[in-house]
């Protein structure tokens, strides 16, 4: 029957019932795949649903299933194909491998994310369909769509599917070392972060830690990516941990740790964690951390009372911010670094005690500690909050006499307040120095337009 039309395998099964012969499952197989040789999808439907209100003799298999769902997945008959798929787990059968890899792959390719969710969860209930698992490469896309999507549960069973095969491979003789990548990892973190997933955050860093097999660190994004979700989960405790972990790793980077270490910008999620029900957390975390400075062994973190001091910054709070310095020498015995004193100057600066801020910045100049481009930033910032343009266009001398480059977003904060104090010279030299630097600054007529709002209490 090579070759034969399914309209002529048709007329063959209606021939049987003269010969008192019922066809059974394995005759309208042969018919359903000439159907999806010639794509009939309409009619493979309409013959799988007469099979279902046969007898049992001609109820559908495997078989039957796999050619039906798979040639409507190849038509995007995505709902259709759900049906079968769903009466296929009702009814206890086995989902064969081919069928649950286009439903995967079709899902994920049409946005369908919610719907291969549910249908993993359905399977992971059978025990028939637990063992289940798409290819390697499908995982990969799969959590690298999920994560895009900040689809938490889709990505958390990726994830398991790809330890499966870590484990999977480690078990062959000789053994096969399978690793995800590390961004993929990251990118799971981030979104366990977003989507306060606590059980997507724990899978990510188990499969990154069976990846890395103890040969080496993970990256301080790794670390940095761990540090966020665990702050935005609120678990300041963890938080505070893989912050320990991370300095144990990389705390001896040299120049290289200023950066990996910056509350204003690496660990800022942990001083925005940290500040986030104002005093009251603060002072936990202060005690916790006092507490652990007594533990066996000591914890002592510059960076930990670093996200402190610029969480008390964050509330307002110059006494606390001050105080959590004071105690970074008289109580737990260490020396506080460049962070700690940028982030008393800021502080100071938010509460317009310029010459307070300029005082912690000459002092710390005069103990030979080297000041970053944060540092002669956050000064100008204090300038400018008093309304002192020259004063801030001063320290922007002094920090390109450092070395250091001013911003573009900096120039535009003080060509924004020249305007502001109707300063045309300090103006002019902002102009000089940005073209200079090459920056277009820009207009600010939208701005310019609400400053000069008449407001008026009357109706016009």
């Amino acid at each position: 029957m090579l070759g034969a039309s399914a309209a002529e395998l048709l007329d063959l099964v209606a021939q049987m019932a003269e010969f008192d012969v019922a066809p059974n499952t394995a005759s309208f197989n042969l018919v359903l795949k000439a159907m999806c040789q010639a794509k009939e999808t309409l009619a493979a439907d309409k013959l799988l649903q007469r099979m279902l209100q046969s007898g049992n003799d001609a109820l559908p298999d495997d078989e039957s299933y796999d050619l039906v769902i798979g040639m409507l997945f190849s038509m995007d008959q995505i709902d259709t194909a759900f049906k079968y798929i769903d009466l296929i787990l009702k009814s206890g059968n086995v989902l064969s491998m081919k069928v649950f890899m286009n439903c995967a792959g079709s899902c994920v390719n049409k946005g369908r994310l919610d719907t291969l969710v549910t249908i993993i969860e359905r399977c992971r209930a059978s025990d028939q369909n637990k063992a289940l698992c798409p290819n390697w490469d499908l995982c990969n896309f799969i959590v690298e769509i999920a994560t895009r999507e900040d689809n938490s549960k889709l990505a958390f069973y990726g994830l398991e599917f790809m330890a499966k095969w870590i484990v999977k491979g480690e078990r062959q003789r000789p053994p096969i070392y399978i690793s995800v990548d590390e961004g993929l990892v990251l990118s799971a973190l981030l979104t366990a972060g977003r989507t306060y997933n606590t059980d997507l955050l724990v899978a990510s860093w188990a499969v990154l830690d069976r990846s890395l097999r103890k040969k080496k660190a993970p990256n301080p994004e790794s670390y940095l990516g761990k540090i966020y979700a665990h702050a935005s989960l609120g678990n300041l405790q963890k938080a505070f941990g893989t912050l320990n972990e991370y300095e144990s790793a990389y705390g001896d980077s040299g120049q290289e740790a200023e950066d990996l270490f910056c509350p204003f910008t690496s660990l800022h999620p942990l001083v925005v964690a940290c500040s986030k029900k104002g005093f009251e957390t603060l002072d936990n975390v202060y005690f916790q951390l006092e507490n652990l400075n007594r533990a066996e062994p000591p914890y002592k973190s510059v960076a930990a009372l670093n996200c402190v001091i610029l969480g008390c910054a964050n509330i307002w709070d110059l006494d606390r911010a001050y105080q959590t310095f004071e105690s970074i020498g008289s109580t737990f015995g260490l020396i506080p670094d460049i962070h700690s004193y940028n982030g008393l100057i800021y502080a100071f600066g938010k509460l317009k005690k310029t010459h307070e801020a300029t005082r912690v910045f000459e002092h710390l100049v005069s103990l030979g500690l080297k000041s970053n481009a944060k540092s002669y930033s956050l000064l100008v910032d204090a300038h400018l909050i008093n309304r002192d343009v020259k004063s801030a266009l001063a320290v922007i001398d002094d920090m390109r006499a450092a070395g250091y480059e001013p911003s573009k977003e900096m120039l535009k904060k003080v060509r924004r307040r020249c305007t502001r104090e109707m300063d045309n010279e300090s103006d002019a030299r902002v102009q000089s120095l940005a073209n200079s630097l090459n920056y277009q600054l820009g207009s600010e007529n939208r701005r310019d337009i609400l400053f000069n709002l008449n407001y008026s209490m009357g109706y016009a």
